[in-house]
């Protein structure tokens, strides 16, 4: 995976100021609209935001598909249980980080995969924590 900068050209889209029913639907109403810059609403540091495709099934089970998008902030300090990007051995993988009592594992989020602990000799480096994912739903 090659990390992509994020363009610094604002990306605007119509903005409607109405929350959306996800039960039933709701009688139309006058809405207010405006236009926002997703980068506003999705990046925090921009010089330290990524893009990177996802490949692979390991995260599906909290929602992170096979050619989904992550963005990936480099400037947040990872966390025990934050979703990161990691190096491990000089390969990138996306895992949800575990580090308590000394111990440090990638935990993937299929049951089909063990966690990966890290072993005498390996090198890992979490470069940076994914802060939200574009999944494409059409």
């Amino acid at each position: 995976m090659i990390p992509q900068l994020i363009d610094n050209q604002p990306l605007s889209v119509l903005h409607f100021c109405y929350a959306l029913q996800a039960g039933f639907p709701s009688p139309a109403a006058d809405h207010t609209q405006k236009r926002i810059d997703l980068n506003d609403h999705l990046i925090r540091n921009k010089e330290a935001t990524f893009l990177f495709r996802v490949k692979g099934d390991s995260m599906t089970g909290i929602g992170i598909y096979e050619g989904d998008t992550l963005l990936v902030d480099r400037s947040i300090e990872p966390r025990h249980n934050a979703i990161v990007l990691a190096v491990l051995n000089n390969e990138f993988t996306v895992k949800r980080l575990h580090r308590r009592g000394g111990v440090i594992k990638l935990m993937p989020e299929n049951p089909l995969y063990p966690p990966i602990l890290l072993k005498n000799g390996e090198e890992l480096s979490v470069w940076g924590v994914v802060t939200f994912n574009l999944h494409k739903l059409y």
